[in-house]
């Protein structure tokens, strides 16, 4: 399994990036799919993900209205638009899938088995 995430780069705040993540090995379709960042210092977080246990989204409290994920299973491919974007969401995004471990979003993001390599975002003027 492998994934390959790209789409980052420096982008001014207020400005905008969509991430794509691009699958092989598995249908993406029958999975969890999460997408996570870490900034220096800091530990990974959930920013978005899909639940392959109860169907839902999720989006983390603080990006709320400004992301949307997405994929096309025909390109076996997950996106993450973000809009708005701020300095404090600099950082490198990874994606990842797996099987939900329960409902919700713990469940969500706990699920993941298989992580790309990152990509850098850097929100600066």
């Amino acid at each position: 399994v492998q994934l390959q995430a790209s789409g980052g780069g420096l982008v001014q705040p207020g400005g905008s990036l969509r991430l794509s993540c691009a699958a092989s090995g598995l249908i993406l379709d029958d999975y969890t799919i999460g997408w996570f960042r870490q900034a220096p210092g800091k530990e990974r977080e959930g920013v978005s993900c899909i639940s392959s246990s109860d169907g839902n989204t999720y989006y983390k409290d603080s990006m709320k209205g400004r992301l949307t994920i997405s994929r096309d299973n025909a390109k076996n491919t997950v996106y993450l638009q973000m809009n708005r974007l701020k300095p404090e969401d600099t950082a490198v995004y990874y994606c990842a899938t797996g099987e939900a471990r329960g409902n919700g979003p713990i469940g969500c993001y706990n699920g993941m088995n298989y992580w790309g390599k990152g990509t850098q975002v850097t929100v600066s003027s």
